[in-house]
């Protein structure tokens, strides 16, 4: 069987809330810092999915997911600045794959993916930030990603002991003035 990937869009959105739910919790569950302590339930996740939704509505939100047949095997989010001073500029969040689909190219299907969509709406720089010393870091600095430093003690992690995060960009075109 073959990952396709798709943008979502708000009217599309519900057919794959469930799987993108299954998608966050098991994240969460083995260890990712991701904004949720220990033991998120449905109603956590639906909560956050419908300010997901809300936000590809306004447009500053863009999401993908890869899936394989019905099943939702990972997603990432384009945060585009709205800032008139910031148009050049995208946040990467929420990169995710489920733990029993990794190693198979997902996440770098959807970097690429994402920084090709970057390009087309003139978003030369993206920015992201990972929790300092996951195997994330690989992937990002195989990418072209550069690690600009991070913060000790960022954010806790579903286990309640906070980390430092890495905090790393990527020039992908330079702003016309």
């Amino acid at each position: 069987m073959s990952v396709t990937l798709q943008r979502l869009d708000s009217t599309n959105f519900a057919n794959y809330r469930e799987g993108l739910s299954v998608l966050l919790l098991d994240a969460i569950n083995d260890g990712a810092s991701i904004g949720f302590l220990a033991d998120p339930d449905e109603r956590e996740a639906a909560e956050y999915f419908a300010q997901v939704h809300a936000a590809m509505t306004d447009g500053s939100l863009l999401l993908w997911v890869a899936h394989e047949q019905s099943r939702v095997l990972g997603s990432v989010q384009l945060s585009l600045c709205q800032k008139p001073n910031g148009l050049n500029r995208a946040e990467i969040q929420k990169l995710l794959v489920l733990s029993d689909a990794r190693r198979r190219g997902i996440a770098r299907l959807l970097m690429q993916t994402v920084e090709q969509e970057a390009v087309t709406r003139k978003r030369g720089l993206l920015y992201l930030d990972t929790e300092a010393g996951s195997d994330a870091e690989r992937l990002y600095r195989h990418l072209g990603y550069q690690c600009i430093g991070g913060l000790p003690d960022y954010a806790c992690g579903p286990d309640g002991t906070y980390r430092a995060n890495a905090i790393y960009y990527k020039t992908l075109a330079r702003p016309s003035p």
